[in-house]
């Protein structure tokens, strides 16, 4: 038995693990139903369900940076529109200054209701559930979706705010269309975007009726309880760990200069911790600037990974963390700032220097080294494995997805299937890790042969900096871009670059390695040596 206070810890098992199952069964959905490679191949979406203010109870083990934010979007969804809201609407945002990461990944967000018997009017929501998928392409300046040197988000693409997406049931396409067309940069494949919200809204309704037969079976206040419940056990499981961490501060400068800089305040007596990013640079005139919801999500992320516990990400992770981020700053920016890189990039790089502040993990590769490329009829992006950092008592990985983002990458006969390019060769990029007592995951080396004309795009970052080691150890080796053209002819890129890509030209990206941890025994810190040579390599041509 359990009273409103204290849960039952048998059902307080079943029901963490109940509301999970229901997010994994819409990322299910989702997965079946759309149809462009970012959500079906390389599964860039995410699924959670969230609480009567919007909070987030559970999720599926889907993208960090997703999670950690999309309770923005469902609590921007409330305030807005709170008195509106009706059963059979759903709403559609991707607002980054409203909870979202950038343009691409659009939400989907469906109020949940249960009206009781003889009630003709609609009550308030008792859940939300949402979906969030990155869309192949959804405007802006270059195809993709993903522009390298935007400086404003009206470059970046389309912006969505608690757009009506669905209205008592009924999908509004043609609006929809007006809207994915009425803009300078409009969408390059409104067909596929349609294809993908309708597979969005498929993956909210199977978690409405997951919902719906759960408050039947246990009844609509044991559900509202346990997740209550849910959410102050993961609390108290960051609380525990926070007495283990000692405060820490770190500065880690990114490619183009700018610094993140973090100090973690632990107070012991309260089981909480201060995060503050006072000192980091001013927002940019580039679009690494992170929106606060990715920030946040950063912090959550660190945090629930340093939990041994069985729990889902959820609000109570945050509630013993105070997080202060300057109004103005890169990790909190003010409209019109462009933010494509922001989720993507400086996201991994706020992660790593709050490892670095705690001292438990040397730097992962620090970028998700996104690649994009389309014309008017083909539009693609992909992120890029590298290696992940080592830690106080193991090695990091070899040819990882690490930190913020955990898609896949398409698999090769999908990605000449459907597109015209051919993926020459995959590989690992040896000792591109750092060493150390434990040694820094290798990065990898990715080349793609263009068979036509199209405009290539690359977002990366730790091309200057390396990855930092920890206790000694040795930082990772930096990535690189480059191409090698039909005729021969090498062109180093930087860290971002556009680029126009003719028939058998080659696209080559070298990701980093991880940082090495501790000195290796009778050995001496330093910094690796760039070297070159062969590895086991996939070639497909």
């Amino acid at each position: 038995m359990y009273t409103t206070t204290q849960p039952d810890p048998v059902r307080l098992e079943i029901f963490k693990n109940l509301y999970q199952f229901i997010a994994e069964q819409m990322g299910i959905v989702l997965q079946n139903t759309a149809t462009s490679v970012n959500i079906k191949e390389r599964l860039d979406f995410s699924c959670a369900i969230f609480d009567s203010s919007g909070l987030l109870v559970a999720n599926a083990p889907h993208i960090p940076v997703h999670l950690g934010s999309m309770s923005e979007s469902v609590r921007s969804l409330i305030n807005d529109q709170g008195d509106t809201l009706k059963p059979g609407n759903v709403y559609l945002s991707n607002n980054p200054y409203n909870g979202g990461t950038h343009l691409p990944d659009v939400t989907a967000i469906t109020p949940v209701f249960l009206k009781s018997e003889g009630n003709s009017t609609p009550p308030t929501p008792i859940f939300y559930v949402a979906s969030r998928g990155h869309q192949a392409d959804i405007g802006g300046i270059t195809p993709g979706s993903m522009p390298p040197h935007s400086t404003t988000v009206k470059e970046e693409g389309i912006i969505f705010d608690n757009f009506l997406l669905v209205e008592e049931g009924n999908f509004r396409e043609t609006a929809v269309r007006q809207h994915l067309s009425n803009h300078t940069y409009p969408a390059r494949n409104p067909e596929q975007n349609i294809a993908d919200l309708k597979a969005q809204i498929a993956a909210n309704e199977r978690g409405v009726l997951e919902l719906r037969k759960m408050a039947s079976q246990y009844g609509l206040k044991t559900v509202q309880d346990y997740m209550k419940f849910v959410q102050a056990n993961a609390e108290e499981s960051v609380r525990k760990v926070i007495n283990l961490l000692k405060d820490g501060s770190f500065i880690y400068e990114m490619d183009n200069g700018a610094i993140i800089q973090v100090k973690v305040t632990i107070h012991q007596e309260s089981r909480s911790a201060t995060i503050d990013f006072t000192g980091t640079s001013r927002q940019l005139n580039s679009n690494f600037n992170a929106p606060k919801a990715v920030t946040q999500a950063a912090v959550l992320y660190v945090f629930r990974t340093l939990v041994n516990d069985h729990i889902p990400v959820n609000a109570g992770c945050l509630n013993p963390l105070k997080i202060i981020i300057p109004v103005g700053c890169m990790l909190n920016p003010v409209y019109p700032a462009a933010v494509v890189a922001g989720n993507v990039e400086t996201s991994q790089t706020i992660v790593d220097a709050l490892y670095g502040a705690l001292g438990v993990m040397a730097a992962s590769q620090g970028t998700m080294n996104n690649f994009t490329f389309g014309n008017e009829q083909y539009q693609y992006y992909e992120t890029i494995c590298g290696g992940s950092g080592a830690g106080i008592d193991f090695d990091g990985t070899d040819g990882v997805h690490s930190h913020m983002t955990n898609s896949r990458l398409t698999d090769p006969e999908v990605l000449e299937t459907r597109y015209p390019v051919l993926l020459e060769s995959f590989s690992l990029r040896p000792d591109s890790g750092g060493k150390g007592k434990y040694s820094g995951g290798n990065g990898v080396v990715r080349r793609i042969r263009f068979l036509e004309p199209m405009t290539a795009n690359i977002l990366s970052g730790h091309r200057v900096v390396p990855t930092f080691g920890l206790n000694g150890g040795e930082a990772g080796i930096v990535g690189r871009n480059w191409i090698q053209r039909q005729n021969g002819i090498e062109e180093n890129l930087d860290s971002t670059a556009t680029v126009e890509m003719k028939s058998g030209d080659i696209f080559v990206i070298e990701t980093p390695g991880g940082g090495g941890f501790g000195k290796k025994p009778g050995g001496q810190p330093g910094q690796p040596k760039q070297t070159e040579g062969q590895s086991i390599v996939c070639d497909f041509s």
